[in-house]
């Protein structure tokens, strides 16, 4: 298999997870785990395809193998932290690359996750890591802007409150930001679920997350 492998998104959604490394297997299990929660996915089995990749589309997350041509990842890691694209960059290794692990995390990736991988736990750290760049209604601060499918039915106060949401704020430190109280912020919180299709809170993100 040469170089890079598309495949579309189970539920066409427009974020991006690419993932680098060398055995197809480990490469095609990460892809289907990602389409499974509505991303798309591209990888490569080696850093040239990678980077060919990388001219035709920028991903939003990568997931790069320490392991990728030999001493290779370190250097794909610090290519990308010097391009200042903002990407978080997730490291897989194997135990015996714990030594290298640390300088990774030196380097600036966003976390190192040792195989066999826990799928809940990068999950659960990829999302987190697209929730900071998350804002929702118009770009502040170079934070991308999302599209939320009836975004547009909510009052201020709610899009508002939907935002502290997002931020990771509980009711009680909402209701202090916007000075009214947490009761009050469930009461708005459980209006934006409803007008989103949200069931519970972890929906709710999972849908401001995917746009």
């Amino acid at each position: 298999m040469a170089g890079e492998v598309f495949q579309h998104a189970f539920l066409n959604r427009d974020r991006l997870v690419h993932i680098v490394d060398p055995d197809p297997l480990s490469c095609e299990a990460l892809s289907v785990l990602f389409r499974l929660e509505g991303f798309q996915t591209s990888f490569s089995v080696d850093t040239l395809g990678f980077f060919a990749a990388l001219e035709r589309r920028r991903p939003d997350v990568v997931i790069l193998s320490l392991a990728i041509g030999g001493d290779a990842g370190l250097a794909v890691l610090r290519r990308l932290k010097a391009m200042r694209t903002g990407m978080p960059v997730f490291m897989t290794a194997v135990a015996a690359d714990i030594g290298r692990a640390v300088e990774a995390m030196k380097a600036g990736a966003a976390d190192v996750f040792a195989k066999p991988i826990d799928n809940d736990q990068l999950l659960a750290a990829v999302f987190e890591a697209l929730r900071e760049d998350v804002h929702v209604g118009p770009i502040q601060g170079g934070k991308r802007q999302i599209e939320v499918r009836g975004f547009e039915h909510l009052t201020p106060r709610e899009r508002e409150v939907l935002q502290l949401i997002t931020n990771g704020q509980s009711n009680k430190e909402a209701g202090r930001e916007l000075g009214i109280s947490p009761r009050t912020i469930e009461v708005h919180r459980a209006r934006v679920m409803e007008k989103l299709g949200a069931r519970n809170t972890a929906e709710l993100m999972r849908i401001v997350l995917m746009g």
